[in-house]
């Protein structure tokens, strides 16, 4: 069944599609609903969000164990996030998680709730552990506050993102540099019967309703990567920089870990995302999933768009993950249909790049090479080559 929130019976509301199709693209202003959430002053329907809830003694020990953060010790009302990785430490499912002192919360999108249960559900064995799937009975609503909360507010989940979690580790810019450290960002869990009361308590105190335009265009500024746009069936999480969050890099053994060691102590991912600033005199730009070419319409595709959004300041720009070796340095053009259908008319629209993950995919606390080891698995010169 195809989920639509009652808040797109609001007068303007024009509703999003993609991943966020159910609630509203905005609600006839987006320009005014950003610099209202810049100011931080409007709140964000996200009830179409996947919501599961852990319950039982084992639940955060079990947890720790098979995914990439460190957990078992967790205090309650101090969030993190954490993946699923596959065998090959890639990215299968990318998890918000909060502990309220009884019940562990994952926040997820809501087509990764059924697979992410089924999986869980496998790997429970004989764990005290409860799995279950509260999607239809909390909603979540995304605010412009840079606090955990309190033991009288709803669980929330607070976004840490840019700052380096312990354990983790950064590819891009420290946190006091990061565009993300201006972009404060939290999820409140609200029972859905609730939802409507909710977003009229914070209008009463003089906040703005907002749509998940304004929303993505302050997360594509702040380099911050989302599981429904910037992850496919290749990722590992150092394309991305989301070591920073995500992973623990000296916890026990979990699926994927080996992967995510090899790549942190070699280097090179074999991809990088990037922040692309747009040509916007053609007032249209392609949709995500547009190639990314070098040297031109022409040239060799190098990349492709996972989010584009129209920011108030900056105009349109756009996260892409591009080859590793694509020069830092070079002028990209981004070639696409505008809409959706075999009919759409197909666009190329320039683009420069801003780096979010450095070229050379070295963290900043890779450790130091001690020489050569096993021939085939040391890199040589100028022209390594990933090992993945």
């Amino acid at each position: 069944m195809t989920y639509r929130s009652p808040l797109l019976s609001r007068s303007g509301a024009v509703a999003a599609t993609g991943p966020d199709a159910g609630v509203a693209w905005h609600y006839g202003d987006p320009v005014a609903e950003q610099r209202a959430l810049v100011r931080g002053g409007a709140v964000v329907d996200q009830s179409h969000l996947g919501v599961v809830r852990l319950t039982g003694p084992d639940r955060l020990t079990w947890l720790h164990s098979i995914t990439s953060q460190d957990v078992q010790a967790l205090p309650p009302r101090t969030s993190t996030e954490l993946f699923v990785l596959s065998p090959q430490g890639r990215v299968e499912h990318a998890l918000a998680v909060v502990d309220d002192g009884t019940s562990t919360w994952l926040v997820t999108e809501a087509d990764h709730v059924e697979p992410l249960v089924a999986w869980l559900t496998r790997m429970r064995f004989m764990m005290r552990v409860e799995i279950d799937d509260v999607t239809g009975e909390y909603a979540a609503l995304g605010e412009p506050v840079d606090a955990e909360g309190t033991a009288d507010e709803p669980v929330t989940w607070r976004d840490a993102w840019p700052h380096v979690a312990p354990g983790g580790t950064r590819y891009g810019a420290p946190a006091d540099e990061h565009p993300g450290a201006d972009r404060p960002w939290r999820l409140v869990l609200v029972p859905r019967a609730d939802l409507d009361a909710a977003v009229a308590a914070r209008e009463a105190a003089g906040w703005r309703l907002a749509g998940t335009w304004a929303s993505e265009a302050l997360r594509v500024e702040a380099w911050r990567p989302r599981l429904a746009r910037e992850v496919d069936d290749r990722t590992v999480p150092h394309e991305l920089d989301w070591l920073r969050t995500a992973v623990h890099l000296h916890k026990g053994c979990y699926r994927g870990q080996e992967t995510i060691a090899r790549v942190h102590n070699l280097g090179r991912p074999p991809r990088r995302l990037v922040l692309l600033h747009l040509d916007g005199s053609q007032h249209v730009v392609p949709d995500a999933g547009a190639e990314v070419r070098l040297d031109g319409p022409d040239g060799k595709v190098v990349g492709v768009v996972t989010t584009l959004a129209r920011h108030h300041e900056l105009g349109p720009v756009a996260l892409a993950v591009v080859k590793r070796n694509v020069p830092q340095d070079a002028l990209l053009a981004v070639v696409g249909p505008v809409g959706p259908g075999p009919g759409a008319e197909e666009i190329v629209v320039a683009a420069t790049q801003e780096v979010v993950v450095p070229g050379d995919g070295v963290s900043a606390d890779r450790p130091e090479s001690r020489g050569e080891t096993m021939r085939g698995l040391t890199p040589r010169g100028s022209g390594a080559q990933s090992l993945l």
